[in-house]
C-alpha cells in the first residue's frame, strides 16, 4: 500500500464541513447512476449549476442511458442542449455516449485511463466520474479546488496559470489514503472553492479551514501573478455563433440564409461564425443551399 504524507488540510474538518452545508444536487443522491454523474459534469464545465439544473433534470428523464442518448440524433441533441453554451459539449457527450453503449455494456466505465479513451472526455471530467460515481481516490481539479489550495497551502491570493502536473501532483498530496474518504474530500474542497473561498469575495468568516489557512496567516495578501483574461460574451463569436443556433433550434426543418443573416448585423463575423458552425458539425447545409441542425433534413 502507497503511504502519502499528511495532509496540510484535515480531511474530517473539510468532510464534516460538506456533511452539513453541501449542496443537495441530484447527482450527488445515492440513485443517481454513473451515466448521471457523467453528464452534469459535462454540462457543469463553465456553466453555473443554476443553469445546468433544468437541462440535466430533462435529459435524464429523456435519455437516462447512454444508449439512449445515443439513439437520438445530432440534432435533436444539440437542441435540447439549450442555452447551457459551448455546444459542442453536446456533440461530444453524444459520441461518448455512443461509444459507452458500443463498447462497455452501457455501463460508463469506472477506471480513469478507460474514462480517458471515451471521446471527448478529458483529465477532469475522467477523475470527476471516477471520484464522484465510484468513491475512487482520483485528484480532481477545476479552478475552485485550485484557489482552494493556492490560499489554504501555498498563500497565495489566487492559483495563477494552470499547470495540469502541478495542480494534480498538489491535490494529490491533500487527498486521504481511502477511496471513499478521498472522493468525498475531493467534493468537499470543490464545494468550498464554489461556495466560501470565492474569487471575490470570499467568505472566510464561514470557512472550515480559517484558523489554519496560510493565505490567512500571510495577512491575505493580493494575488500578484500574471493577470487573468477576462471573458466578455457581448459581441463575441460566441455570442454570434449562439444567435445562429437559436434560429434553428426555433425552427422545424431547413432555413434560407437569409433568416440566419438577420441576427447580426456584421456579416464578416456572421458568415465566419456560420462557417465554424458548420466546420464543428453543430450545423449543416443542405444541397439546396438551406441550413439546419445535424441530420434534421
Amino acid at each position: 500500500m502507497v503511504v502519502h504524507s499528511p495532509s496540510p488540510i484535515d480531511p474530517d474538518v473539510l468532510i464534516d464541513w460538506f456533511g452539513t452545508v453541501g449542496r443537495d444536487l441530484p447527482w450527488r443522491g445515492p440513485d443517481c447512476t454513473a451515466w448521471g454523474v457523467l453528464v452534469s459534469e459535462i454540462m457543469l464545465q463553465q456553466t453555473p449549476v443554476a443553469r445546468v439544473l433544468p437541462i440535466w433534470l430533462e435529459w435524464m428523464t429523456r435519455w437516462p442511458t447512454p444508449s439512449a442518448l445515443a439513439g437520438a440524433t445530432q440534432g435533436e441533441v444539440v437542441r435540447a442542449w439549450g442555452k447551457l453554451g459551448y455546444p459542442r459539449r453536446a456533440l461530444r457527450l453524444h459520441e461518448a455516449a455512443s461509444a459507452i453503449a458500443r463498447e462497455h455494456g452501457d455501463v460508463v466505465p469506472a477506471e480513469v485511463d478507460i474514462l480517458l479513451a471515451l471521446p471527448g472526455i478529458g483529465a477532469y471530467t475522467a477523475r470527476a466520474v471516477a471520484a464522484f460515481a465510484y468513491g475512487r481516490r482520483a485528484p480532481v481539479v477545476d479552478t475552485n479546488v485550485r484557489r482552494v489550495v493556492a490560499r489554504a497551502v501555498h498563500g497565495a491570493g489566487d492559483a495563477g496559470p494552470p499547470s495540469t502536473k502541478r495542480d494534480m501532483a498538489d491535490v494529490e498530496a491533500l487527498l486521504p489514503d481511502e477511496d471513499a474518504r478521498a472522493a468525498r474530500f475531493s467534493a468537499a474542497l470543490m464545494e468550498l472553492g464554489a461556495l466560501v473561498c470565492t474569487a471575490r469575495s470570499p467568505r472566510c468568516a464561514d470557512c472550515p479551514l480559517h484558523a489554519d489557512c496560510a493565505w490567512q496567516h500571510a495577512g491575505r495578501p493580493a494575488y500578484a501573478g500574471p493577470a487573468k483574461q477576462v471573458q466578455r460574451f457581448a459581441g463575441t463569436d460566441r455570442q454570434v455563433r449562439g444567435l445562429l443556433l437559436d434560429v434553428l433550434r426555433g425552427t422545424e426543418g431547413p432555413v434560407p440564409k437569409g433568416k440566419l443573416d438577420i441576427v447580426w448585423h456584421e456579416a464578416g463575423q456572421r458568415d465566419r461564425c456560420l462557417d465554424s458552425l458548420l466546420v464543428d458539425g453543430l450545423i449543416e447545409q443542405t444541397t439546396e443551399g438551406l441550413f439546419a441542425l445535424p441530420g434534421e433534413h
